[in-house]
């Protein structure tokens, strides 16, 4: 009951300087925790992160952990958006896949950083609502399709990066394929205990480095 009470207190709350909040989290959270790359802390800066989370937890948006968007899935922890772009090296030439699109915040942010970004979501109504959203608030360079992650895009393939916002079991190999030669993946493997990879392709094949033990929600793979 008193966790509603601050639901419906923070949704009447008209007074909240959202400006200020994600300026804290980007000091506090993210440049605290080592991420330095200046393209990555600007548009962690310039995403209003509190536009992609449900109405009733928009005072909570910059707070340090994910939250629920609805369909049993989450909003990533803010820190782990910004490591996971960072270790993903986005260029402005580069077009990058993401699966898991979710409310389109990581897309927000990729698409700042990158020429085009390509995201895919396995839930229908989560894909709709992330392609409304981005579109209206002048996302122009993210393209949006519901379906099977698992299977990549490879009609827009190849990408020079890919970001795997959900938890597959092992490394889809449609993404090791659809990734360019010379580009990396980050993604999330392991089913209750679950790795961060930084995944390299080179023309001898593909290196992996483990970053840090992370909980994202299951992968979801279509028939």
């Amino acid at each position: 009951m008193l966790l509603f009470l601050i639901f419906i207190s923070a949704a009447k709350d008209t007074s909240i300087d959202y400006t200020l909040l994600r300026k804290r989290m980007v000091e506090e959270q993210i440049i605290a925790r080592g991420v330095s790359d200046s393209s990555v802390i600007n548009a962690m800066l310039t995403v209003k992160r509190h536009l992609f989370v449900p109405e009733k937890l928009k005072s909570f948006a910059y707070e340090d952990h994910p939250l629920p968007i609805g369909c049993d899935q989450t909003i990533s922890q803010p820190y782990i958006v910004a490591l996971m772009t960072e270790l993903l090296e986005v260029k402005k030439t580069h077009r990058v896949l993401e699966v898991g699109t979710g409310s389109g915040y990581q897309a927000a942010i990729l698409s700042l950083l990158a020429d085009s970004v390509f995201t895919i979501e396995i839930i229908p109504e989560l894909a709709h609502s992330a392609e409304k959203r981005l579109d209206s608030l002048g996302y122009k360079n993210v393209l949006v399709k519901a379906g099977d992650g698992y299977k990549g895009w490879k009609e827009h393939a190849p990408f020079d990066g890919i970001i795997v916002t959900c938890a597959p079991k092992e490394v889809p190999p449609p993404l090791l394929e659809q990734l360019i030669t010379g580009g990396k993946m980050v993604i999330p493997v392991g089913s209750y205990y679950q790795e961060l990879l930084l995944i390299t392709k080179d023309s001898s094949g593909t290196s992996e480095k483990s970053i840090i033990p992370v909980r994202f929600v299951p992968m979801i793979k279509g028939k």
